[in-house]
């Protein structure tokens, strides 16, 4: 069985009340559909910083994200996770307020999962940033997940 790995992205609008904005809310519509029915298709983990990123905010929005997560594995954080981590903030570019960004996909990589899903298309799911970290995975012979949203992790059935 394939692995995920899921973003804070994911239980966010997973929970949150339905966008009046048709875009944003026909992401939350596939993130449900992905959650309702493809979920069980996979194993599934998160990490500690899903849970913290999770847990800020309004006090009962949170504690929807965190019931999402509820009895989903947290992944540990080996050692050299660092190293790796500080690799991706620099050749992502990342700015120090989007740093947990190479914190989720450094666990993927390092914990070889499948797929990192996510809505974060900015600094995860952005075809010219996969393209530089295949190249960068590839010339360190490390594992390359496959980063997507929810309406691409789809198993269509025969």
């Amino acid at each position: 069985m394939q692995s995920v790995y899921i973003e804070t992205t994911i239980p966010s609008y997973l929970t949150s009340r339905k966008s009046r904005q048709p875009a944003l809310a026909a992401d939350q519509d596939a993130t449900r559909f992905w959650w309702d029915t493809q979920k069980g298709r996979f194993r599934i983990f998160t990490s500690v910083f899903t849970r913290a990123e999770a847990s800020v905010g309004d006090p009962a929005l949170a504690a929807k994200r965190l019931d999402a997560l509820d009895g989903i594995p947290t992944l540990d954080i080996p050692e050299g996770f660092e190293r790796l981590e500080s690799d991706i903030i620099q050749l992502f570019q990342l700015p120090d307020k989007s740093a947990t960004d190479a914190s989720h996909l450094a666990l993927a990589i390092v914990h070889e999962i499948d797929y990192l899903l996510t809505w974060n298309c900015t600094h995860l799911a952005n075809a010219i940033l996969q393209k530089e970290l295949i190249d960068y995975c590839g010339y360190h012979q490390l594992h390359v997940p496959v980063i997507c949203t929810p309406e691409t992790l789809i198993k269509i059935q025969p």
